[in-house]
């Protein structure tokens, strides 16, 4: 707050009744013959706005004694010299000042008193007098006084000082030049050249006004009615949107009570009679499956409620695939070759039931199995001595026909077969294999003749195929058209003296074992990683390639193959037939795909044949093993785990961390050590498996 210097109320009195009160006279006569021009009216108002502008702010703003006020008569150079020499002295004088009477700031400053007098000389038009061309000279003067931009009241002063003489400053003509040259106009010296009333309305300056004020509306109103229409639109779409979701949820609500009264339906028929069973068993269920499921765990309803949402998109996918009997456009015009037997021993065993075709009783089988268990329980364990040795990966693993025995393979360059029963037993520490078979280089894959119950047969590094005698010990045959390293090796289940290998030479080799020669050559595009017999036809081959795609042969045209399955992201590393007409597939992209044979096609790649893919398990590089055993899938992970799944549901039944043993304690630890599980294989159509990881342990695990 700036107070101007104390003075004597008597000098005040002086300067007032000396210099305020002539000046007080004009004005007043000048106001009252203005009264009646439009022109003053406007002056008035903004002298008005002036004075309120530069009012200087306090605590002691608000007028009072507006009398005592001291009005400087000098130059406007002397009256600044004198205001600042005062603010110095109020500055530092506050002290003094403290005895003094307040007075109001806008009495005490000079500023305004000047500010007044001089609006009078600059609003005066050359010709004085009160006309309409002295009111449209002060309209000039007003437009100037509004649109200019003064940085001081000194530079305003000195503005408005130039401004009777025509003088405009420089920068309010570069940012105003069509207002500069209107301004100029309504100055004139000659009342005459001034405009009139009516060329003022009609400026170009005045007019531009309104055309800008126009444009600006109209584009308010666009971008009105623009944002109008996308809020219009957003509503719109999303009512749509929920009209949809509406009709989705009032339709699966509707599937949803139909299959409740389905349920309760049979369930009361099964209640009637055990003699009905015959007849209720054609059906989606039965009194086993139903008994299965009865007696539910707070264990099992704590995981059905974690895995309700892959629950359910189960349960919808198989609801939506309800619909009348598909036309042959859909399916595969030779789906003969999936049941196709020629022997007559597969008749007498594993001889497969009728698949269902109501999607209910689709989905309750699945529930009911993965209700069934919640974990794997190890029941016995197998260590090697040399914990982190590399050459104790066991890439592949082999039940007997029997399930007495099994047998391993891998880097170590042998094949083991152990005693099953006597690994499940706990009061023997160290076991033993029952004989070994050593080979000339690293064993990639294993598999026992599931008719013939001492052949083997196994792959290796070198690409030689070679079948063992358990009996013996000894090999009795070799086979060495591969080029390069063999990866897999398959018995046919239907024809027990047929098998076939895989390579990365880009070939599948088909042979039996009384003969040297190869009976027939696959030529593939890319390496073959795996290959597997279908267990429900003579002729039905599939195996799994680099080029991320499943190929089925029919093994009597080996020119071109029956299917190509294609939708994994990476190699397809293993493939399992579930049952007659579905396959499995095993992806170093993390995932497991289920393929319905029966919806593909013989003349292009057959993405659409897919019905499920499984994730949970961790596989980006490495062959981490694949089983199947009665619709239950196991396969490994590079997290050291194994994994179960049921076929018609996405998510894990559940999982096992294999763990591992500390070098230096030799206890077990959790820490993985970079491990990873490398194979695994079920026995039979238990629920019992076994499993390897790359440090040599084998487990025995079974669900429970």
């Amino acid at each position: 707050m700036h107070v101007g210097l104390p003075i004597q109320k008597q000098m005040s009195d002086s300067v007032l009744n000396s210099e305020v009160l002539p000046f007080n006279d004009s004005l007043s006569s000048k106001r009252l013959s203005e009264q009646v021009t439009f022109a003053s009216r406007d002056m008035g108002s903004k002298k008005q706005k002036f004075n309120e502008g530069v009012r200087i702010s306090g605590s002691d703003s608000c007028l009072e004694n507006a009398s005592d006020g001291i009005v400087h008569t000098a130059g406007s150079q002397d009256y600044c010299n004198e205001y600042e020499e005062d603010i110095r002295t109020s500055k530092y004088n506050i002290g003094r000042m403290s005895s003094v009477p307040r007075v109001s700031s806008v009495a005490q400053s000079p500023l305004i008193s000047f500010g007044e007098r001089m609006e009078e000389k600059w609003y005066a038009s050359p010709e004085g007098g009160c006309t309409i061309s002295s009111n449209i000279y002060c309209l000039g003067v007003l437009l100037f006084e509004l649109l200019g931009h003064f940085d001081s009241e000194r530079a305003r002063i000195a503005a408005m000082s130039d401004l009777q003489h025509r003088i405009l400053p420089p920068v309010f003509l570069s940012e105003n030049p069509k207002e500069a040259g209107f301004c100029l106009w309504l100055l004139h010296p000659e009342p005459s050249s001034r405009p009139t009333t009516r060329e003022i309305l009609q400026s170009e300056v005045i007019n531009g006004l309104h055309e800008l004020y126009s444009e600006e509306l109209s584009s308010n109103i666009e971008q009105d009615d623009a944002e109008s229409e996308l809020l219009l639109h957003f509503l719109a779409s999303l009512k749509e949107k929920r009209q949809k979701d509406a009709s989705k949820l009032a339709e699966e609500i509707r599937c949803l009570e139909s299959d409740i009264e389905e349920v309760e339906r049979r369930h009361d028929s099964l209640d009637l009679s055990a003699s009905c069973q015959r007849e209720i068993g054609k059906e989606a269920f039965s009194l086993e499956m139903l008994n299965s499921i009865s007696p539910m765990s707070n264990a099992n309803d704590l995981r059905l409620l974690r895995n309700m949402c892959h629950l359910e998109s189960a349960y919808f996918s198989l609801r939506s695939k309800v619909r009348p009997y598909e036309t042959d456009a859909a399916t595969h015009p030779d789906k003969n070759l999936l049941r196709s037997r020629e022997n007559w021993h597969m008749a007498q065993k594993g001889e497969e039931h009728p698949e269902r075709k109501d999607s209910l009783g689709t989905f309750f089988d699945g529930l009911c199995k993965y209700a069934r268990y919640s974990k794997f329980e190890v029941r016995g364990v197998l260590r090697n001595a040399d914990f982190n040795n590399p050459a104790n990966v066991i890439c592949s693993l082999s039940f007997d026909r029997d399930g007495d025995y099994f047998a391993s393979a891998g880097i170590s360059k042998k094949i083991k077969v152990f005693d099953f029963n006597a690994l499940c037993d706990d009061s023997v520490d160290i076991h033993y294999p029952v004989f070994e078979m050593s080979n000339a280089s690293k064993l990639s894959c294993v598999c026992w003749n599931n008719y013939i119950k001492n052949y083997l047969a196994s792959t290796d590094y070198d690409g030689v195929v070679k079948l063992w005698d358990a009996s013996t010990g000894q090999e009795f045959s070799q086979l060495t058209e591969h080029e390069k390293r063999a990866w897999s090796v398959d018995f046919s289940p239907v024809c027990p003296t047929k098998l076939a290998s895989g390579s990365d030479d880009c070939s599948v080799k088909l042979w039996n074992i009384s003969e040297r020669n190869s009976l027939g050559t696959i030529t593939n595009v890319a390496n073959v990683c795996c290959v597997q017999f279908s267990a429900h036809s003579s002729h039905l081959l599939a195996f799994g390639s680099a080029d991320y795609s499943t190929y089925c042969y029919d093994t009597r045209n080996l020119r071109s193959p029956w299917c190509v399955l294609a939708g994994h992201r990476k190699a397809v590393s293993y493939v399992k037939f579930l049952d007659s007409g579905t396959l499995v597939s095993a992806s170093t992209d993390n995932t497991l795909k289920i393929w319905d044979l029966s919806k593909t096609s013989p003349v292009a790649p057959s993405a659409g044949a897919c019905t499920l893919t499984l994730s949970g398990h961790t596989n980006e590089k490495n062959f981490v093993g694949l089983s199947v055993s009665d619709g239950y899938i196991a396969c490994g992970s590079e997290t050291n785990e194994v994994y179960s799944y049921y076929k018609s549901l996405p998510m894990p039944i559940t999982s096992h961390k294999f763990g591992s043993i500390d070098p230096i304690s030799g206890k077990d630890t959790d820490d993985d050590n970079g491990q990873f599980v490398s194979s695994v294989c079920w026995k039979g159509n238990s629920d019992m498996l076994i499993a390897a990881n790359s440090s040599g342990c084998i487990k025995v695990l079974q669900m429970i």
